[in-house]
């Protein structure tokens, strides 16, 4: 099982270590992981909850990357990976059933879809990000991926408010449609915010800014989860030199 060297200790009971999920067991892990916290935080639709787990037709097809508490042996973060010969093979990739991808054809270079990404609430830190940031850069060193794309979601049980205000702060700062534009199938329902009214970005999508990822378009409404999607697209040469030390092989 291949793993990075990078092990942080988020306190005296803590030990974090990345790797790759390898096999059904660990695949299991990681659907049980979503489903506890796509269910609990989002009240999401799964398909798999029967079992208590988050399972789709892509998960077969993705490599699946988790950081792991070694004191009690809990995996406490995951994400899975699509790559483009995968995508190929499935016929899209899965934010392509979220958005009309402008330009996907035209990227120059190897692309890496991310999804699913959660943490365990206990282990929302800095750290955890950064442990399971790590493997994402051995993983796009490896494929020698120049773009890293995928979907952050902002919790939509306010009806939209906090989406609608984080919306006009992504626009005015992050958005780019210059190599790609993401056209929502199903746009965020009409709402008259004033322009006044703020939100805190939520912990992934913050996480994703700062590394340098920009928004290319208009959330879609996810309905299952009852979350909107921005779409983000990080060109790997556009890193933020402040965090690109977690890819410093991919620089």
């Amino acid at each position: 099982m291949s793993t990075i060297a990078l092990t942080r200790v988020a306190s005296t009971e803590r030990r974090l270590h990345a790797e790759r999920l390898i096999g059904a067991s660990a695949l299991r892990e990681a659907q049980a992981l979503r489903y506890q916290v796509f269910s609990r935080e989002f009240a999401a639709k799964l398909k798999g909850a029967e079992l208590g787990l988050d399972m789709d037709d892509y998960d077969p097809h993705c490599a699946h990357i988790g950081v792991r508490d070694l004191t009690s042996g809990r995996l406490v973060a995951t994400t899975r990976l699509l790559d483009h010969q995968a995508a190929a093979t499935l016929g899209s990739f899965y934010s392509e059933e979220e958005f009309s991808l402008h330009g996907l054809a035209k990227l120059q270079g190897p692309i890496l879809e991310i999804g699913r990404t959660c943490v365990d609430p206990a282990y929302r830190n800095g750290g955890t990000i950064a442990v399971l940031w790590g493997e994402l850069a051995e993983v796009l060193n490896e494929g020698g991926y120049r773009y890293l794309m995928g979907c952050a979601s902002i919790p939509m049980q306010d009806g939209g408010v906090q989406a609608q205000a984080i919306m006009q702060r992504l626009r005015e700062r992050y958005l780019c449609q210059e190599h790609l534009r993401a056209e929502p199938k199903h746009p965020l329902p009409s709402l008259d915010l004033p322009s006044n009214v703020i939100a805190e970005l939520p912990p992934l999508l913050k996480a994703y800014m700062r590394l340098g990822a920009k928004i290319c378009g208009e959330p879609c409404w996810d309905q299952d989860f009852q979350v909107a999607d921005v779409f983000i697209l990080l060109k790997r040469d556009e890193l933020c030199p402040r965090y690109a030390r977690h890819f410093k092989a991919a620089m």
